[in-house]
């Protein structure tokens, strides 16, 4: 397989894994033993009784979503190890799938090469992800807003266990982090991308992560719906 460190001609993918709360480090242990260097936890929680839609059919259920990015080709061995490992085939065991990623800027070893960029994306709108130190959200917020942007959500999040530092593509993931998501036309990200790297120092390993991905479908924005 090739290093980790070499720009690759491969597709960059975001997995994302919904399990019950306290199995979200058990997820990363599984993704680590199929190759995948880090992750992200994210605390939330299950939805219930509206029309038969939700995702899991247990009341008000305590939920970690955990966040991997790595190349194509070893995050579906790892969605594959962790379905089978956590019971994803059994109702209420949770789910995963994978989006592409159209940006990478802050990670030593996953990178993004010029030719599985360019021309990829025609969506009028990405969601932007900086992954920061707690207490550096509202910078990134206000250079994001300077550049265009029309607000953001900030959620808190916390590495790999309360006790553990985990790794996160090489930068280290203590137990608070600040996620901060930013939904931006297209046009836009670019401005918004480098005044928040700029902001905050990106260039210097272990100041955060800062990626974005295709929004194919988009509700609830003011003016118009994306698709």
């Amino acid at each position: 397989m090739p290093g980790n460190n070499a720009v690759r001609d491969c597709e960059v993918l975001l997995l994302t894994v919904i399990v019950d709360r306290g199995s979200g480090s058990r997820v990363l242990r599984v993704a680590r033993e199929a190759g995948i260097s880090g992750g992200t936890i994210l605390l939330g929680h299950g939805t219930y009784g509206r029309g038969g839609l939700e995702w899991f059919d247990d009341y008000e259920s305590r939920k970690e979503i955990v966040l991997m990015i790595g190349y194509a080709d070893i995050l579906m061995a790892g969605i594959d190890r962790i379905s089978r490992v956590m019971r994803l085939d059994r109702p209420n065991h949770g789910i995963a799938f994978t989006m592409p990623v159209a940006s990478l800027t802050g990670s030593t070893s996953c990178h993004i090469g010029p030719g599985t960029r360019e021309g990829e994306s025609d969506m009028k709108r990405q969601a932007i992800f900086a992954i920061v130190d707690k207490g550096y959200a509202e910078t990134v917020v206000e250079a994001a807003e300077k550049a265009g942007a029309r607000g953001a959500t900030v959620v808190n999040a916390r590495g790999a266990g309360i006790h553990e530092t985990a790794r996160l593509f090489s930068m280290e993931i203590e137990p608070e982090k600040e996620i901060v998501l930013i939904l931006a036309e297209t046009v836009l990200c670019g401005a918004i991308t480098d005044a928040v790297q700029a902001a905050i120092g990106l260039d210097e390993p272990g100041r955060g992560i800062l990626f974005s991905l295709d929004v194919r479908q988009a509700y609830g924005l003011v003016g118009q719906q994306t698709d």
